[in-house]
């Protein structure tokens, strides 16, 4: 008996062993691979366009400006790089960042592999405040009216989401959905209003911003962007533990010490400050959140320690590709980036969940 049972035994322990192993690396694997091109399209995105710039030309001027040598191009190559290359690009990679990190801690909190930021107001509530700030005409901003206005509605209508969903001192995911679903119809039905009393000039403007672009970037938007998106960035992957012990169910996680009340709170914000901070500055993009995390979790395992920074790079990667093919594919028209994530993203997510219902049965 003991000749017959030891080698199973010892087969499956070995598989095992080798499996853990395989998946260990696969983390570090990924994240290589997606920083890798998020370099490589980050200079690509430099170069290309109505007013190509070659790639060396572009390392070239990069060196020089942070003095590791190279040299300054000329008059016009230059401030196309310095002026309007790289702050789109470096908007995109933001962006998306904050969009495929708000995505996974959307799909964490919600414990739904269906969740995403708009499933709560963010994106609509955002978009109220942009869409109010056009049709009325308000200039206290300047430039930053827009912006400032989508930031803002966006905060507020999480807040007053997570105010409608909570009683007694608790809130729960199906109300935070039900409401949020409600929101949504209510914010939608004030852009109609907006857009009714709109003049031609506003629609357009209206129409545009809803649409998603990049087209505006500039420094100071990036520098706009910068302190809500490093702040959501930093803070996020320090809830990854919790995130993990969360997805074992509200009652477990609670035995073994998380507050599940406060961690969802503190999640739902820094997805309110990444979300409202990206779609203030970029117009409505969907499907980032929604299927970054998806395609990264199918690679590496649902483990939010690598889930969460993982899906921010894998963001970003998605964004600045997709702003460089919404510049060049119908050059030298520009297509409207929300547009074409919306054009991919939707039958990759239907695929995606085909394949998954097929081989295992739904989405445990």
């Amino acid at each position: 008996m003991t000749l017959v049972s030891k080698p199973p035994a010892a087969a499956p322990a070995r598989e095992t062993a080798t499996a853990r192993r395989g998946r260990r690396g696969t983390p570090a694997l990924i994240t290589a691979a997606l920083a890798a091109a998020l370099v490589v399209l980050g200079l690509l995105s430099a170069g290309l366009g109505a007013y190509d710039i070659p790639l060396g030309d572009v390392l070239a001027s990069v060196r020089h400006r942070v003095g590791l040598g190279g040299h300054a191009l000329d008059r016009v190559p230059e401030s196309v790089l310095w002026n309007v290359r790289l702050p789109r690009v470096t908007l995109a990679l933001l962006v998306g960042a904050s969009l495929g990190c708000a995505g996974a801690l959307m799909q964490g909190v919600f414990g739904n592999p269906l969740a995403e930021p708009g499933v709560i107001g963010i994106s609509s509530g955002a978009a109220v405040g942009a869409v109010a700030s056009i049709a009325l005409g308000l200039s206290f901003f300047g430039n930053w009216t827009v912006t400032v206005c989508a930031f803002v509605a966006g905060l507020v209508t999480v807040l007053l989401v997570y105010a409608l969903s909570r009683e007694g001192g608790r809130s729960e995911v199906v109300t935070l959905i039900l409401t949020g679903i409600a929101v949504n119809a209510f914010a939608g039905a004030l852009i109609g209003l907006f857009i009714f009393f709109a003049d031609n000039a506003q629609v357009s403007q209206i129409t545009f911003w809803q649409l998603g672009s990049l087209a505006q970037a500039t420094w100071p938007k990036v520098l706009a962007v910068l302190p809500c998106a490093a702040a959501g960035l930093l803070v996020a992957p320090l809830y990854a533990r919790k995130l993990d012990l969360l997805a074992l169910g509200e009652r477990p996680a609670r035995h073994l010490g998380v507050d599940v009340e406060r961690l969802r709170i503190v999640l739902v914000l820094v997805v309110a400050l990444l979300t409202a901070a990206a779609v203030a500055v970029a117009g409505i993009i969907t499907f980032v959140g929604l299927l970054v995390p998806h395609l990264l979790r199918m690679a590496a395992g649902p483990g939010h320690r690598f889930l969460v920074p993982g899906s921010a790079l894998g963001g970003a990667v998605v964004l600045v590709g997709a702003d460089l093919a919404a510049r060049t594919v119908a050059a030298p028209a520009e297509l409207p980036l929300g547009v074409l994530t919306a054009l991919f993203g939707s039958p990759f997510f239907f695929w995606l969940l085909r394949r998954t219902r097929r081989k295992q049965g739904g989405w445990a």
